[in-house]
């Protein structure tokens, strides 16, 4: 599973180029191409669909790349346990996850890991939500935790929940003493948003159209933790999940409020691992502690 063809390959259907993957390997195009096109006379069919902007997986391809990133994962937990054999060193865990998560929710779990498993080394990647997934799908991540509002067949959903957006404003805000607010509620208050990558934001967008509503954010930002921050100083309300604030929020002097619209409710938070991959023990073990933990903090 690691000839230089299967390696040629994985690199092109992970970037869909020659150009970037030639420059990832730092090989040339050529013997990208012959290596390819050896594998396909191989194979007996065509792997990529060549498009002038790229190129695509066939649906041979997708079936190769599922499985020779499965091997490659699984050929790599094979050494990892070998090496633990000869020292106190047990994994590394790579994990891939959004920023909602990131600020509070896994340094905790990591911490609490790492004091019965101190040998385990963790990597965290903080990244938006679609990459996530496709971090996990490409073998670069062992974990994504992410939300969605969809199921990719090449992931395997370790667990789901549904997961509300609320409106998040001071403690003094005229509207911080509902139990819950409408989309026409905040229509009349300087709002802020995240941009239109998060799936926060493209809920927001979808809902308001349907109900027929307008909004002209304040300010609008890629970062969640800005956002909170300018919503204590403006006074403007923003829209957060509770794992993004919940740890935070009497300390900043902040009221998370459930949206009442069952449209901003469809999302849910998914623990992701790789469709038919065989987990290590320590992945295993640190999937159920986040499952544990996701469902303490419910």
């Amino acid at each position: 599973m690691h000839s230089a063809s299967l390696r040629y390959f994985l690199a092109v259907a992970n970037t869909g180029s020659l150009g970037e993957a030639s420059e990832q390997l730092h090989v040339t195009i050529s013997a990208i191409s012959r290596q390819i096109a050896k594998l396909e006379d191989e194979v007996g069919y065509p792997l990529f669909e060549r498009q002038p902007r790229g190129m695509a997986l066939s649906k041979a391809g997708e079936l190769l790349a599922a499985h020779v990133r499965r091997a490659l994962l699984e050929g790599e937990q094979v050494l990892e346990e070998i090496k633990a054999l000869a020292s106190f060193d047990r994994s590394t865990i790579r994990v891939a996850s959004t920023e909602a998560f990131a600020r509070d929710m896994l340094p905790r779990a990591i911490a609490r890991f790492l004091e019965k498993s101190p040998g385990t080394r963790f990597e965290l990647t903080v990244t938006a939500p679609q990459d996530v997934t496709l971090r996990v799908r490409n073998g670069e991540a062992d974990i994504g935790l992410t939300f969605s509002v969809a199921r990719d067949p090449e992931i395997r959903v370790e667990y789901a929940r549904g997961v509300p957006i609320y409106a998040l404003m001071r403690r003094t805000h005229e509207l911080a003493t509902r139990t819950g607010v409408s989309l026409a509620d905040l229509q009349r208050f300087p709002i802020a948003l995240l941009d239109r990558g998060t799936t926060i934001r493209q809920m927001f967008d979808v809902v308001s159209s349907l109900e027929g509503l307008l909004f002209d954010p304040v300010f609008t930002c890629n970062n969640s933790s800005t956002l909170c921050v300018f919503t204590q100083l403006s006074g403007a309300v923003s829209l957060t999940s509770r794992f993004t604030v919940q740890a935070r929020l009497e300390a900043d002097g902040l009221v998370a409020i459930p949206i009442d619209h069952p449209g901003m409710a469809l999302r849910s938070v998914q623990i992701q691992t790789l469709s038919g991959r065989m987990l290590s023990a320590p992945l295993k073990e640190f999937v159920l502690q986040l499952i544990e933990q996701l469902q303490d903090e419910s």
